[in-house]
C-alpha cells in the first residue's frame, strides 16, 4: 500500500514564494518518476513539473523559470518551489508517484494567489 501526503500549501500575495512538500510511503523502494499537477477550478487537471529517479526535469511552460521541481535520492520526497506566484497559479496542487506501471496520487492542497 502506498500512501502520497502533501504539505505547503496557503495563501500568498502576487509575487510572492511557497514550497510544496509530498512525501510518499509504502511498499516501493523508489518511485520512477514523481511530480506535480494542479487543478484550478473548472479546468482539467495539468502537469505542472516532474523528477525522474535520475533527476531528469520537466515543466510546464506556464511555470518553467518561476518554479523549481527538486528531490533527494534517499528518499520518495520532492518539493516544488514556487517564486514569483501569479494569481493564475491558484489552483489544488496534487502530488503524483509513478512505478512499474501505476501511479499514486495525493490528496492536494490548495496555493491561493491573491492579494
Amino acid at each position: 500500500q502506498v500512501h502520497v501526503v502533501e504539505s505547503g500549501g496557503g495563501l500568498v500575495q502576487p509575487g510572492g514564494s511557497l514550497r510544496l512538500s509530498c512525501a510518499a510511503s509504502g511498499s516501493i523502494f523508489r518511485f520512477s518518476t514523481m511530480g506535480w499537477y494542479r487543478q484550478a477550478p473548472g479546468k482539467q487537471r495539468e502537469l505542472v513539473a516532474t523528477i525522474t529517479s535520475g533527476f531528469s526535469t520537466n515543466y510546464a511552460a506556464s511555470v518553467k523559470g518561476r518554479f523549481t521541481i527538486s528531490k533527494y535520492n534517499t528518499n520518495n520526497t520532492v518539493y516544488l518551489q514556487m517564486n514569483s506566484l501569479k494569481p493564475e497559479d491558484t489552483a489544488v496542487y496534487y502530488c503524483n508517484a509513478r512505478f512499474s506501471g501505476a501511479e499514486y496520487w495525493g490528496q492536494g492542497t490548495q496555493v491561493t494567489v491573491s492579494s
